[in-house]
């Protein structure tokens, strides 16, 4: 590839003594799993650099599966994530890694996925809604097609105090029964749109994206969220220094 493109690293791990094996996530060419030689080493321009949620423009070549790093720079300081924020992108950074295929153009992804990290460097509170509206966008662009606003086997607009059962490959349809596949017309309204106003909407965003992404993700577990599960765990151990304010 002769020309740049704007990338980020989705993940990395250590390769020989001193390089680095990178999956990036590219503009043009999708999910690229490219070999940075030397990028460990003391004196290379790569160190630091070559890091999660850091806006890049980058280099490589290469024809087989794996290609090599020719150049990399920085377009902007890395986006400032912590806490569960820094969790929810390093969800966002697995989802990516795990659903997409190899050197396949998600141009328009690409910007879902900024705009993401975006929201998350600058939220305060829950990154859940942002989260979802994420795992929407990626089922969008694998080809995932639904239709929330009508029912499947009547074709009606759905109503908001009705309930829909979600079935595989054919979409939602009318029915009395209860349970963890049905949701009503306003959850689906919800959905469409991209808006969780409240608890109840946000929480039937999520059992609908992990119902839907299942099929994508087979039966290994997200090591993000056993992450995330830990930190929440140990978050809830710390307890206030007196006088703070916090223990009363």
């Amino acid at each position: 590839m002769d020309g740049w493109q704007r990338a980020f690293v989705l993940h990395g791990r250590h390769y020989s003594e001193t390089s680095l094996l990178l999956d990036f996530f590219t503009e043009n060419d999708g999910r690229v799993r490219i070999l940075a030689k030397g990028a460990r080493s003391r004196r290379s321009s790569l160190k630091g650099i070559l890091q999660p949620f850091t806006p890049l423009l980058i280099r490589w070549s290469g024809r087989g599966e794996v290609k090599t790093l020719r150049n990399a720079e920085p377009v902007s300081l890395g986006l400032p994530l912590t806490g569960m924020m820094l969790y929810s992108g390093l969800y966002a950074n697995e989802l990516l890694s795990r659903v997409l295929a190899h050197e396949t153009d998600y141009s328009s992804l690409f910007f879902d996925y900024l705009q993401c990290l975006q929201s998350l460097a600058a939220a305060t509170g829950s990154p859940e809604p942002m989260l979802r509206r994420f795992e929407l966008a990626v089922l969008h662009h694998l080809g995932y097609g639904v239709d929330f606003l009508h029912c499947a086997a009547t074709g009606l607009p759905v109503d908001d105090d009705m309930t829909y059962r979600f079935r595989e490959e054919k979409g939602f349809i009318a029915s009395v029964v209860i349970d963890h596949y049905t949701f009503t017309g306003r959850e689906l309204q919800a959905l469409a749109a991209g808006q969780f106003p409240d608890l109840e909407t946000l929480r039937a965003a999520k059992r609908f994206t992990r119902m839907a992404l299942k099929p994508y993700l087979g039966g290994k577990p997200l090591k993000s969220r056993e992450l995330f599960g830990q930190f929440m765990a140990n978050k809830s151990q710390v307890k206030p220094l007196p006088g703070t304010g916090r223990d009363g």
